[in-house]
């Protein structure tokens, strides 16, 4: 089994039909995806989490004609949002790759940059044709391509959201590479939070971890 994590990003539209909105309002920054589903009926539902103002949110959901019903929560780390929706193109070929392929796909669905990173777990020749099926309307970039480890990923569900965010951050950097190429201010900077939040949360992770593989 492979695990591929890729960027994906649409060349035109997105795959949220509120996601433009979303990403021009300062009051609001869009995290994952953590759950989606394409309906018998051909719409589709999305748990997204997000940070931000929760009353702009809901009026821009209001606002948007492809969006049939919604609900927000705010929860500890910011807000998450169920939503009945209408899919985008974009939305609409993404679920067909799913449907038409023998692969999962690992959740939560990353936002950054100018789309997004999934990562899929599957056969090679499966991730490979699936790869060669995305369209012309995404542009796609290969972020990661190992075997798969099942193992390592129990690991990192034993983390909170803000630790695997500094985690993933703090490789994304070059943190853990030989000779190291990032250092706790650099991983603070990229996360707007203090030095201090960082060599916390690094030693908590680092001795979870630890812990986990001497057992």
């Amino acid at each position: 089994m492979r695990y591929v994590k890729v960027s994906l990003m649409p060349t035109d539209g997105d795959i949220d039909p509120v996601g433009e909105e979303i990403e021009a309002d300062p009051s609001l920054t869009r995290e994952s995806i953590l759950h989606f589903n394409r309906l018998n009926d051909g719409t589709a539902v999305l748990l997204t989490q997000l940070r931000g103002s929760r009353e702009r949110l809901e009026a821009i959901f209001e606002d948007c004609e492809e969006i049939l019903s919604y609900n927000v929560s705010s929860v500890r780390d910011g807000l998450q949002a169920y939503v009945h929706t209408e899919p985008t193109e974009a939305g609409a070929a993404l679920f067909d790759l799913t449907e038409e392929h023998e692969f999962v796909v690992d959740t939560p669905i990353e936002y950054g940059g100018d789309g997004f990173q999934v990562a899929i777990i599957g056969k090679e020749e499966t991730v490979r044709r699936a790869i060669d099926d995305v369209p012309d309307s995404i542009r796609l970039e290969l972020e990661q391509l190992s075997d798969y480890d099942p193992e390592l990923r129990e690991l990192s569900s034993l983390l909170t959201d803000r630790q695997q965010e500094i985690l993933n951050t703090a490789s994304d950097l070059g943190y853990y590479e030989v000779p190291r190429r990032a250092t706790h201010q650099d991983i603070a900077d990229e996360l707007d939070v203090s030095t201090t939040t960082v060599g916390e949360h690094l030693r908590k992770i680092e001795a979870r971890m630890l812990s986990e593989i001497a057992h």
